[in-house]
Formats: structure tokens, C-alpha cells, sequence
């Protein structure tokens, strides 16, 4: 498959290295002069541009990757499959909900994938955190909460929430396999005014479960860490460590037969199940291109993108309602 990629920032050097690997990169399109200087440097057999319309005008070009700034997404993503392209767009899709939703409806009515570029859905240490809580070792689960904390990289064109929320959000939907009934934000911007550089988020969804998320760019910690608590044991995400990505606790509170109503807590063996050590772009450029061959479900793929997008932007109105009250 012949692809085209718009934008070539620091991230979209990396979809450039996988997908040149993967497929024919045929086009990137940069506006930035010395940035499309590098991308003709790195891949010397692929066509540079600064014009959009050429590289989708190409009748050999099947996919289009959109790496382009954020507020960008949604309407070069929309460009690109009125072209009858199949499109891979980094996250976040879109920055409102309703832009997200037709954008899936053109992907649909035009018979094209249209995948958001949620990175961890394709970490290994993410799929093993989802066959616990499919198998049920973990027994029912109780809460979620993520911690997506460091000091930079500063925005200034999207706040923490739409940065950093996207990740762990997208993993605790997929974990879930539900939407949030109730969310609650609050936030402050202390470097940029009226960009949120720290955040903190609560979820409840209809099954009575919980989730919380810790967001910040301001923050002497440097975390990517998402744990589950079940109701038989605990599993903790860390993508900051080298080895033991995923660690399972054999921890939980019991209620002993023949008490009157005390609680006690067990505590078990504390294991780490080897994960795999794929890059994890490497599979999500590859999931893109099965699914641009037909091969998955690819509605569902764009259904959770669009998920996302608009817990997001019910998360930012929480943000938004704050300042007023």
C-alpha cells in the first residue's frame, strides 16, 4: 500500500520510520521548511510537499497518516477520507464531539478506515492488563486510576487533559468496555493562561465503577502508571519501568465466614508476567494497515476513537464550568 503522511514533528518521524518499514511511504507533507529539508534527507525515495492537496490528489496513495498539530486533526483527517483515503490520525481525532462523530460517519459512508492513534491500546503490557481483567483473575473490577505526570513537554495549544488524559482514557474505556455516567474535572493553569497544566479527573461509569486520573506537565515525577483494583486482586501498568511492566498483586479485603461484619485484608505472592517487548508503534502502524486491508473491525476502532473524543470534551466543560462558578 502506497501512504501519505502529513506533518513530520518529532513523533511523526517515528509513524515515518514505521510505516516506510511497513509499507511504500510515498508522500510527506511538511509546511515547516527545515523539517521537510529532514524528512527528504531521512527517506530519499519519498516525494516532499507543502501542499496537501497534492499528495491527496495521488490516485496510487490508499492511506493517509495525519501527524500534523493538534487543532489540525479533525479537518485534514475529514480532507483525506473525502479523497477516499484510508486515514491514520494521531490522537486525539478531534477536539469535539461532534466533529468526531462525522468524521465517522464520512469514514463509514465512504467505506474507508478511519483509526485514532491511541498508542497504548497496542502495548503488550496494556493487552496483558486486559486478559486479567477478561479472565477474571482479577476478580471484579472495582476502580481505575492513572498517574501521567512529568516536568515538560509544556504545550500551547492543548491543555493537560487533551495531551496527556487521552492516553490512560483510552485505556480505561478499553479496559471497561463502558462510557462514563458522571465526570468531574478540575484543573489550573499556572504557566499559560487558559491551558491547564495540571489536572485531575473522576469517572464513574453505570456499573458502579470507578476511575480517577492525576494529569500534569508540572510535576517533579516522571509517571506512566495506570492501576486496577479488583475485587480479588490488583495489577499495576508501568510503563517507566524497563522489566516489570505489569505487576499482579495477590492482595484483597475479605470477609471472613462467622464474623459479625469485620473485614480483613489478604495478602499473597506479588508476580510480573514477562511482556513481550514489541515497540508498541511498530503494531498500531501494522493493526492500521490490516485494517485498511480489510482484515478486523474496523467500525469498532473508530467507535472507540470517537468514545473518547467525547468524554474528553465532557471532561473540558467540567474544566470550563469551574471557572465560572
Amino acid at each position: 500500500m502506497r501512504l501519505a503522511q502529513i506533518g513530520f514533528g518529532p513523533w511523526g518521524a517515528n509513524l515515518a520510520r514505521n510505516f516506510n518499514e511497513l509499507a511504500d511511504l510515498a508522500w510527506i507533507c511538511e509546511q515547516d521548511d527545515e523539517r521537510r529539508a529532514l524528512a527528504a534527507s531521512r527517506f530519499p525515495g519519498t516525494q516532499t510537499t507543502a501542499d496537501v492537496s497534492e499528495l491527496l490528489a495521488d490516485p496510487t496513495v490508499g492511506g493517509v497518516i495525519v501527524a500534523s498539530h493538534v487543532p489540525a486533526h479533525a479537518e485534514l483527517a475529514t480532507q483525506a477520507l473525502a479523497a477516499d483515503k484510508h486515514v491514520f490520525v494521531e490522537k486525539p481525532m478531534a477536539m469535539s464531539g461532534d466533529d468526531a462523530t462525522a468524521m465517522a460517519a464520512l469514514a463509514e459512508a465512504r467505506g474507508r478506515v478511519l483509526m485514532p492513534g491511541h498508542l497504548l491500546l497496542y502495548h503488550p503490557g496494556v493487552e496483558q492488563l486486559a486478559d486479567l481483567v477478561r479472565s477474571g483473575e482479577l476478580g471484579d473490577v472495582l476502580y481505575i486510576y492513572g498517574n501521567r505526570q512529568n516536568l515538560g513537554t509544556i504545550r500551547r495549544d492543548e491543555n493537560a487533559l487533551w495531551s496527556l488524559g487521552v492516553h490512560d482514557l483510552s485505556v480505561i474505556l478499553y479496559l471497561l468496555q463502558e462510557e462514563p455516567a458522571e465526570v468531574w474535572a478540575r484543573g489550573e493553569s499556572f504557566l499559560k493562561q487558559g491551558v491547564e497544566d495540571v489536572v485531575f479527573c473522576y469517572l464513574r461509569f453505570p456499573s458502579g465503577r470507578l476511575a480517577h486520573m492525576h494529569l500534569s506537565w508540572l510535576d517533579p515525577h516522571k509517571m506512566r502508571r495506570l492501576t486496577v483494583v479488583g475485587t480479588q486482586r490488583m495489577a499495576v501498568f508501568d510503563d517507566m519501568e524497563l522489566e516489570r511492566k505489569v505487576t499482579i498483586y495477590d492482595k484483597a479485603a475479605e470477609q471472613p465466614m462467622g464474623t459479625y461484619g469485620e473485614w480483613r485484608t489478604r495478602t499473597g505472592d506479588i508476580r510480573s508476567p514477562r511482556i513481550a517487548a514489541d515497540e508498541p508503534l511498530r503494531l498500531e502502524c501494522a493493526r492500521f494497515l490490516e485494517l485498511a486491508r480489510g482484515k478486523g473491525d474496523a467500525r469498532a476502532v473508530t467507535r472507540d476513537g470517537v468514545a473518547v473524543v467525547q468524554c474528553l470534551e465532557q471532561l473540558q466543560r467540567s474544566l470550563e464550568r469551574q471557572v465560572t462558578e
